[in-house]
């Protein structure tokens, strides 16, 4: 029986940090199946860095999610991946997100977190205290605030979780990402 991928998202999810793990995961016969607040087209966003201070916003592709977050039982999933985006500030206050995200680290099933993600992960920050992992660099106030280290390296695995910097660490990110689920 083929691996089962949870990604969770929403609207202004990063392009690449959605289609890039979805297909990727397809790629390797996975079944994957991508749930947000409701089930909708969700409206994907491109960032990119053009001399400013700060990173630039698109509009993106749209993408379908086939579920939404109170129909997800986490248990029937082997591994869960989180994008970044502006998705992750929004979709953290859902109140079925903790459960879903808590089930795969109570369970040491593997999670992949990029970028803005970490936004994600405060919502269960009693496992995230004491661990290591990185994100995006304006995340790192709310990695220390959960009790975990910040790491400078664009990727990180620690345990169960693989952690990325932002889309073009994409491909060491879904390569331990894999790695881990064929564990």
């Amino acid at each position: 029986m083929s691996k089962k991928v949870l990604i969770i998202a929403g609207d202004a999810v990063e392009a690449l940090e959605i289609y890039y793990p979805y297909f990727r995961c397809l790629e390797e016969g996975y079944n994957v199946k991508i749930a947000a607040p409701s089930k909708k087209k969700l409206q994907t966003v491109v960032h990119d860095f053009i001399g400013w201070d700060t990173y630039t916003e698109s509009k993106g592709y749209l993408i379908d999610s086939q579920l939404a977050f109170e129909e997800v039982n986490p248990e029937e999933y082997d591994g869960l991946i989180i994008p970044g985006g502006r998705a992750p500030e929004y979709i953290r206050l859902n109140e079925n997100v903790p459960r879903i995200v808590a089930h795969f680290f109570e369970a040491n099933k593997p999670v992949g977190a990029i970028c803005h993600a970490s936004l994600v992960l405060t919502t269960v920050r009693q496992y995230l205290e004491g661990r290591e992992l990185t994100a995006y660099i304006a995340c790192k106030p709310d990695v220390e605030a959960c009790g975990a280290t910040y790491i400078e390296n664009t990727l990180h695995v620690e345990g169960n979780l693989v952690s990325g910097h932002a889309w073009p660490d994409l491909p060491g990110f879904m390569k331990e990402f894999i790695n881990q689920l064929n564990k």
